[in-house]
């Protein structure tokens, strides 16, 4: 089995083995890694995933990835203790489905992602004889997950950062409860200036001792693991071609799905379905790209993204280049350069996108309780509401990214009911938090972190 190294979508930087994308999280040139072939998995050995326990579907796809640095008894040993919870998905009407990605730990669909990668990272630095410091940026379930995740983790410290008025109380719970290796810092700002910081301290020189890497969805470690359940949920539904609507922000969750489709999943088309904060649809339409700054707050607030990193994988697998400017220190002075463009004819017939406004996204959830019993939280909204816009001929499989007990306000607002509440939830409520707060400033940042 050929070994399968990583470049940099900016171009300027040598390819890299996957532990050392994995540690790396970005490339030393501000640009995000990409593999430089992709395996290939045939309809019929994927139809073989159905009914199959997920964490072996996990061992498939990962397998190709990390074959010469794990050992395959090792890899299936991590991939079991990763995934130990059920992946439901739920026919809604004739044409359109649920998968449920809510049932994890900490009830987001990031517990698929940090799970598998706080698993492989620990294995691997254990492995190496080195300690990592994990530093993340979350626009609301991302820190919780990853928190739980690495929790506890002998051979890494985790930061997570999160912007100290977009988030809901049991998502801030989520990170600010653990303590032990886990740091929670609070922004005075946005997800997208949490996003920079994070993004600058990965090149300053003051932090070589440290080994930094990213948890976010920049490092290629996040994505891997979620371009599985597209695979599981596509074996179960059994039809031969399907589409997905994916609910997205920064862009991780779709380029999971991307992934799978580059590996032979048979997707007809995605839908990008996006908040308020609507730069993908825009840039579809008109081939130009302006980022939303600074993002818009919306009920969906992990998808409260104006400038996806993501993206940049998206434009380079379709053959532009997307970088921001920086200056000589690492500020970025412009974000979202198109330096060179994708191929728009393709990506036009591969996605459509739509933005879904907070009126549509509270009247979804609305419309889904009332006609089906369904209680469904802003984020599967905003994919339900795409779909339906879209009004495809085809299989849609719509994605539920939280639990909707993480949004009772809301929830109690819309519908006038209290959403049952997991017991991984509740017992935050009673739970002691702890965790600083700083401005959006990288001087303030790094005295933390040093």
């Amino acid at each position: 089995m050929e070994k399968i190294l990583f470049r940099s979508t900016n171009r300027q930087s040598q390819p890299v083995s996957f532990s050392q994308a994995l540690f790396k999280g970005q490339a030393p040139d501000y640009g995000l890694y990409m593999p430089l072939r992709l395996p290939k998995f045939s309809f019929e050995k994927i139809k073989e995933f159905a009914g199959k326990p997920y964490y072996e579907v996990a061992f498939e796809i990962v397998k190709p990835f990390v074959h010469d640095e794990i050992p395959e008894s090792d890899l299936l040993e991590l991939c079991k203790r990763a995934y130990n919870f059920p992946v439901p998905v739920e026919k809604l009407d004739s044409s359109i489905y649920i998968l449920y990605l809510d049932r994890g730990p900490t009830a987001s669909f990031k517990d698929f992602a940090a799970r598998l990668m706080a698993q492989i990272m620990n294995y691997l630095a254990s492995k190496k004889g080195v300690s990592l410091t994990i530093l993340v940026a979350t626009s609301g379930d991302t820190g919780g997950a990853v928190a739980d995740a690495f929790f506890n983790l002998e051979n890494i410290e985790v930061f997570v950062l999160f912007p100290l008025e977009e988030i809901t109380q049991r998502q801030r719970k989520q990170m600010t409860t653990l303590g032990g290796n886990v740091k929670a810092i609070a922004v005075r700002g946005t997800f997208d200036d949490c996003q920079a910081l994070v993004k600058r301290a990965f090149n300053d020189p003051e932090f070589l001792q440290k080994n930094l890497s990213s948890a976010n969805s920049i490092n290629f470690g996040r994505l891997l693991p979620q371009s599985v359940y597209y695979f599981k949920a596509f074996a179960e539904i059994g039809e031969n071609s399907i589409v997905f609507s994916v609910p997205s922000g920064n862009f991780g969750n779709l380029m999971g799905g991307v992934l799978a489709r580059e590996m032979g999943l048979p997707v007809k088309k995605f839908i990008v379905a996006v908040n308020e904060n609507d730069e993908f649809p825009r840039f579809l339409e008109t081939g130009k790209y302006n980022p939303v700054v600074p993002s818009k707050k919306c009920p969906s607030n992990a998808m409260n993204v104006g400038h996806p990193s993501n993206l940049a994988r998206l434009i380079d697998l379709y053959g532009g280049w997307l970088t921001d400017l920086r200056d000589e220190q690492g500020n970025v002075i412009k974000k979202g350069v198109l330096k060179i463009m994708p191929d728009m004819e393709k990506m036009r017939k591969d996605f459509i996108s739509f933005s879904i406004s907070n009126d549509e996204t509270e009247q979804t959830i609305k419309y889904v309780y009332e006609k089906y019993g369904i209680v469904i939280e802003p984020h599967g909204a905003v994919s339900i509401a795409a779909a339906i816009k879209a009004n495809l001929n085809d299989c849609v499989c719509c994605i539920e990214t939280a639990h909707p007990s993480k949004f009772p306000e809301k929830i109690q607002e819309i519908l006038k009911i209290e959403p049952v509440v997991p017991d991984t939830i509740a017992k935050l409520d009673q739970k002691k938090e702890h965790f600083i707060t700083i401005d959006n400033d990288y001087q303030q940042l790094k005295e933390v972190l040093l």
